[in-house]
């Protein structure tokens, strides 16, 4: 019983880390023997949760990083991370006009290195989008996301070890 609470924890906790999100925290979590529709689970309500946070804040800590902070690196930092996230809105915008919800989904539903719910909802941020349609893009992004993973996880976990 502890040894699944750990597991479902972790599974959590990784979950909500950028970058690795749901796309770690499923095999870890098939890996520890959790079962699949739990660990998806966990998983995709770990991802969930820092998503309103990263669109309500994101943007007012870079922007008080690039006009108030007396920290030299931090405020070229935030700049350049505000530069690059506007540039690349404007250009996103540009390509797929009213789709930029799908794209979006998209973005975050599809795993590869460098999209998912934190990099969307930070680029949604960046582009004042719609806060309920892109939560509800970012959502639909990380259940496919999700659905993915467990497929491979599944899938690689029952060929390694039969």
């Amino acid at each position: 019983m502890l040894s699944i609470i750990y597991s479902s924890l972790l599974v959590f906790l990784v979950s909500m880390v950028p970058i690795i999100e749901l796309r770690g925290a499923i095999p870890i979590g098939v890996a520890l023997g959790l079962p699949e529709p739990v660990a998806l689970i966990i998983a995709v309500i770990g991802n969930l949760i820092p998503v309103p946070f990263v669109y309500k804040f994101s943007r007012n800590i870079l922007e008080y990083g690039k006009n108030s902070c007396s920290i030299r690196w931090f405020k070229k930092f935030c700049t350049w991370v505000l530069k690059k996230g506007e540039k690349a809105g404007k250009k996103l915008q540009k390509k797929t006009g009213d789709s930029i919800y799908l794209a979006l989904f998209l973005f975050v539903g599809i795993p590869i290195p460098g999209t998912g719910a934190w990099t969307g909802t930070l680029a949604a941020s960046m582009l004042d989008l719609d806060y309920k349609k892109t939560v509800r893009a970012i959502m639909c992004g990380v259940l496919l996301a999700g659905a993915i993973m467990l497929a491979i996880s599944f899938g690689l976990f029952k060929v390694i070890f039969g």
